[in-house]
């Protein structure tokens, strides 16, 4: 006697693929969406890094970095890291951008 599972409990082959390919779809556009925020965030950090100026326009400075930061910072925890010590090291973020993230 043959045993054989149920139809219903069974996707079809072309949903399993299907299912597949957008698995694939979302997973390439969370990584290209962390590398997108991961360059904003560099770029602003190296403007802020770079300014010898006045005080006011040095904190706008902060205030735009802090804001890349923190969003590369939820996409990377959208992606499943949670940890970020590495990223905090790597782009030398200073202390006055975690600060108004309260990271500090």
């Amino acid at each position: 006697m043959a045993s054989r599972f149920p139809g219903q409990l069974t996707l079809p082959v072309s949903l399993e693929v299907e299912g597949n390919a957008l698995e694939y779809d979302i997973l390439a556009e969370k990584a290209s969406a962390l590398g997108r925020s991961g360059e904003r965030a560099a770029q602003l950090l190296e403007r802020l890094k770079e300014h010898d100026g006045d005080p006011e326009t040095r904190m706008k400075l902060v205030k735009k970095a802090a804001g890349a930061v923190y969003a590369y910072f939820i996409q990377r925890e959208l992606c499943g890291f949670r940890r970020h010590d590495d990223i905090i090291r790597e782009y030398a973020i200073p202390r006055e951008v975690l600060v108004r993230l309260g990271a500090m």
